[in-house]
């Protein structure tokens, strides 16, 4: 059975959710189709993850977000209107790089069928969609991902547990030159107005070997076994979400400081790499768009921004641990093989250093 950092007994700060995940978030709801097999000789290893902020019904109704790209070697959909107008609607999808255009193009379809009398009268879709390349496992050429895929991963979103590792749009992703992929990691923030929850998901696919730091400790120095490439060929879409009522902004803020968990495993974030970010908040529902003439908003003030950005940065470095530990072997395109990480050798080398 797959363990995550904490099941590994790995000194992970702060305190979690129920779940540990972005679904601990109140009305946040993931969801997956995942394509592993093998079909006229070519290794399908890819997939879609839907990410809901509200509950379907409500999904025309404006969430606040802002967003940061770290390194812009990559894409995340609908990121202009979240800068100019400080809010989206709709699921986020994420899949691979080749498949951006379908989930676009599925998620304004869902969209459609889901309001029919809104979209394409009153309303237009500007859909959130993040990609990372798989084309190391994945036959990603062959444009595997179909509209229902995209659908059936929308339409299957749930709360409570969620898978990681080799799920959803992480299917085929690699990081740290392990196999790795999706993961998530949540936290319990107590600020003077109240106590909120922040969640995260990842789509890991960055980062190379000698780079890797857990818990401070350079581990991917003492793992040099069978590396994958060079240089760095990979990417991470990282998705905050929580329940604290905060402006565009703010979430801006936020989004930015993603990079510093991203930091804390010790990549660089490099030249090929696309580490695009996005935050938001389920707070100041504004009602079902168009906007009202006048919006009421409560914000936390800026001195408590400071126990979000720390729960944000605790909750990467721990999403994308977890991603790595749920993700075992693969063999994908050309008989490539990207092994898993060793959980129990990655906990003694972390233990033993900090006694």
């Amino acid at each position: 059975m797959n363990r995550r950092a904490r099941d590994l007994g790995l000194p992970m700060p702060g305190v979690t959710g129920a779940f540990n995940a972005i679904t601990d978030v109140p009305g946040v709801r993931v969801g997956y189709t995942t394509l592993n097999h093998d079909a006229d000789g070519r290794a399908i290893r890819t997939g879609v993850t839907a990410i809901l902020p509200r509950t379907p019904q409500d999904l025309l109704h404006p969430t606040w977000a802002g967003t940061f790209s770290m390194n812009g070697n990559g894409e995340l959909t609908g990121c202009h209107w979240i800068r100019e107008a400080g809010w989206f609607t709709g699921p986020i999808t994420l899949t691979n790089t080749c498949s951006l255009g379908m989930a676009h193009h599925a998620t304004a379809r869902w969209l459609a069928r889901q309001f029919p009398e809104k979209i394409g009268e009153t309303d237009w879709p500007l859909p959130v969609v993040g990609e990372t390349f798989d084309g190391w496992l994945n036959d990603i050429a062959g444009f595997h991902v179909t509209e229902s895929h995209v659908l059936a991963a929308i339409d299957g979103a749930c709360g409570g547990a969620i898978l990681e590792g080799s799920v959803g749009g992480g299917t085929g992703m690699i990081a740290y030159e392990f196999k790795a992929g999706t993961g998530t990691a949540s936290r319990l923030v107590q600020v003077r107005a109240g106590n909120y929850t922040l969640g995260v998901l990842v789509q890991a696919n960055h980062g190379l070997r000698p780079w890797l730091k857990v818990c401070g400790v350079p581990v991917g120095e003492m793992l040099p076994e069978a590396p994958l490439w060079p240089g760095e060929r990979g990417s991470i879409i990282a998705v905050m979400a929580t329940d604290a009522p905060l402006m565009p902004l703010q979430l801006q803020r936020i989004a930015r400081r993603i990079a510093l968990g991203l930091g804390r495993g010790g990549t660089p974030s490099g030249n090929n790499s696309g580490d695009i970010f996005m935050a938001f908040s389920t707070a100041n529902d504004p009602g079902e768009v168009p906007e009202p003439a006048m919006l009421n908003f409560q914000v936390i003030g800026n001195d408590d921004m400071d126990a979000l950005f720390m729960a944000t940065v605790e909750s990467v470095d721990e999403a994308i641990l977890n991603a790595l530990l749920a993700a075992e072997t693969m063999t994908g395109k050309h008989g490539r093989v990207v092994p898993a990480i060793n959980g129990a050798r990655l906990a003694e080398m972390v233990l033993d250093r900090n006694k």
